[in-house]
Parts: C-alpha cells; structure tokens; sequence
C-alpha cells in the first residue's frame, strides 16, 4: 500500500472551503480549490510514499510511474490486460462555487477516434484547443457530499416547450412550436444547435431577454424557478454567454448529501455548485459549449451529444457489514461506501484500489503484511499484489475500484 499526495486543480469555478477542509488546511484556502485527483492520468499522477515499515522497497515518485514499472503487480494480470496496462479509473473531491462547464464527455470508439485525428492534425498533446487529450471514453459517478445542485441530460421535448414558452421570449418562439410538435428526441439536439449557433450579432439582446425572463420567472412559485434562480447566478459569472440559454433545455436538481448520479457517454450535463466525490474514467476528455473561458466546439459537442440519455438520481444499494455500493454500467470503476465502527471489515473490490478517507481514522493491514493509517482526508492506493485488506477504526470511507469483470 503507497500514501497519496493528491494533485489540487485551482479551477476558477472552485471553491476555497471543501477540499482544504477535508484536508485539514486553513478555511479558506487562498484561492479556488477545484478538483482533488488521486489516480494516474498523465496530466496530474499522485504522488506516492511508502510506509517505513513497508516490507517492499520504495516506491516511484508518481502512481503512474509505479504502475508502468509493474503493471501486473499493482494492477494484478485481469485488470492489466482488460485496461492496457493502465489504472481504469481517477477518483475526485469536486468542490464547485461555480458552475463548471457545459460539457458532453465521448464514448470509447469516439474517443478513440478523436484523439486520432487531433493528432493526425498535429496538435500538440497540451494545445488548448484539443478536445480530445486521450484515447479513453469519459462515464462518470457524482456522490453527493452536501447538497450538489447539477444540470444532467436534456428536458423531454414537452417539458423544454414548457419553459420556453413560460418564458415568453419573442426570439424563441419558434423553437417551442418546433419542441411542441416534435416527432423523437432529436428535436431537442437540433434546439440546442440552433440556440449555440445563435447569430453573433444578435446573441447580446437574447441572453439580456432570457435573464429579465428568468428573474420574472425565478420570483413566482412555479416548476421552472429553480433552474431559472440558477441561470441567474451562472449569467453574473458569464454575462452575454449563450450557456445562460441552453441550460434551461437540460433538467435541473438538487442532489442530497448521499444521492449520485450517473453520467454516461453523450450526456449533456453541468455542475453547478457543491462538495462531492467523483469517480470517472481515467480520462479527461472534455467537449465545451458554453460557461467557461475554456476551448468551446459547439460542432463536436452536437456530434456527441445523445438527447435521450437518461439520468436518474442513484441510491447506494446496502451490502454486508457498514458496505454499499453504487451500481452503473461502467467497466472502469465502481465506488463504494464504508462505514466504519468497533467490528474490523474486509474491504470490498479486488484488484487495484483507492481509499480516501472522507471522516474520522482508520487502520489497514493487507494480507501481504503492508501496513498503514489514514485519517481524514488521507488516501491511499492498494495494488492487486497485496490480496484482502481488513480496515479497523471508526471512519466514513469512499473506495474505488475496478467495475466487475464480464462474465465469461
């Protein structure tokens, strides 16, 4: 087992209270704090550390370079050769004060595609103006910390007429006679489209439109003032942008400390404000349209935009002593939840794992004889070489872990 020095990513939209306090770091930090990473993508490895009574030597500086050194131990053979030698998975402390991005992550054949040919274009692998860093399909878990407010999936094309319609703008309404009468889902992409591409002479009037519409709409007691009151908010931090707009086609709630969601490949989706844990394929391929001072492609998010992605809000399902689990469709990860109290368990999973202590302390002991201690806000990585590990104390734990093989 290796310590993790997690990498901090100090995104504008971050927050400078929830990752410096899980951390244990003076409240607040001096200046956002967006993401924590514990994983092995290229672009921020962790930094690892061996325990002194370790009985393995020591260990390379970064988790990346601990696993190309053995790939067969730290990930054990199965997940080395399902996954290329690679970690499947990045785990997250996401901490937003803003909204992210609106953003459409890609399946793997597009993925694969993409990076392709950005680099048939020559584009250097730290160009801005990538849209694809990687080869890896981009699904993601968002689990609930504090209440976690997100834009997931687009409306059904009834329900996108509807708001459109409460907010009685001239320009639009054409788009909600098209929704009104729509045939499938695709009316929806094509909406998106046109309100993306909205002419440049004309985007200033229609966004000032929309945001008086919204504070309209925002001060009654009605099904579209949340996500009006949001786009409020986000028009303060992006004045004139045409995201303002396009987040009122996509569905709007609150998760609870506890809840998640699920995010597959073509899912249309922004996060607007909230401390979570995310856990996602080991990949960082973003497709922008809008929010961010960040390379936007609006063609290539329509291309990989999927209007009839359905997000619902996920429960963990129970399993046995203090344990639940988040079931998905993912093969790269799973993410579980323990409960720690008197009794010592055997942690879930198998193969490569990562543990982050979320409250409280803990003590682990592998069957290797690997030997360490996490208190809040420590992580921690388990390479499939050191077998079961039993955890002892009284701690909130998240661990991560590879998805469940497919059966044979």
């Amino acid at each position: 087992m290796d310590l993790l020095q997690p990498v901090v990513r100090p995104y504008a939209w971050g927050s400078r209270y929830g990752i410096a306090a899980l951390q244990g770091r003076p409240v607040p930090s001096e200046g956002p704090e967006a993401e924590l990473w514990m994983g092995a993508h290229p672009s921020a490895p962790s930094g690892v550390s061996r325990p002194p009574a370790c009985p393995v030597p020591a260990a390379p500086a970064t988790l990346d370079a601990l696993i190309a050194a053995a790939p067969g131990r730290e990930l054990g053979p199965q997940c080395a050769q399902r996954f290329g030698g690679r970690l499947p998975f990045l785990l997250k402390v996401l901490s937003a004060d803003h909204a992210l991005s609106i953003q459409v992550h890609p399946s793997r054949a597009q993925a694969e595609a993409g990076f392709r040919a950005e680099n048939e274009r020559g584009l250097a692998p730290r160009d801005p103006a990538r849209d694809y860093v990687d080869d890896w399909p981009k699904p993601e878990l968002l689990f609930a910390l504090t209440p976690f407010e997100v834009l997931t999936g687009l409306r059904a094309p009834q329900d996108a007429a509807g708001i459109l319609r409460a907010l009685a703008v001239d320009q639009l309404h054409p788009l909600t006679a098209g929704l009104e009468h729509a045939a499938g889902p695709q009316v929806l992409r094509d909406t998106l489209g046109t309100v993306l591409t909205w002419p440049e002479a004309e985007r200033k009037e229609l966004v000032a439109r929309v945001v008086a519409a919204c504070e309209r709409l925002a001060s009654q007691d009605g099904p579209y003032a949340g996500v009006c009151l949001a786009a409020l908010r986000v028009a303060l931090d992006h004045p004139g942008d045409l995201g303002v707009v396009a987040l009122l086609l996509m569905r709007h709630t609150v998760l609870e400390p506890g809840e998640a969601v699920f995010m597959p490949a073509g899912g249309l989706h922004a996060y607007l404000r909230g401390t979570g844990i995310e856990l996602l394929a080991n990949s960082d391929n973003v497709v922008r349209a809008g929010l961010t001072g960040k390379h936007v492609d609006v063609p290539e998010l329509l291309k990989l935009v999927d209007p009839a992605v359905s997000v619902p809000v996920l429960a963990p399902r129970p399993l046995a002593g203090g344990i639940a689990a988040f079931e998905t469709p993912a093969p790269e990860f799973r993410l579980y939840l323990i409960a720690l109290s008197a009794a010592a368990v055997t942690l879930p999973g198998a193969g490569p794992r990562i543990l982050l202590c979320l409250d409280g302390a803990c003590d682990l002991r592998a069957a290797s004889g690997a030997a360490l201690s996490l208190g809040r806000g420590g992580s921690c990585f388990i390479p499939a070489s050191d077998g079961p590990v039993r955890a002892a104390g009284q701690a909130r734990l998240v661990l991560a872990a590879p998805g469940e093989p497919p059966p044979r």
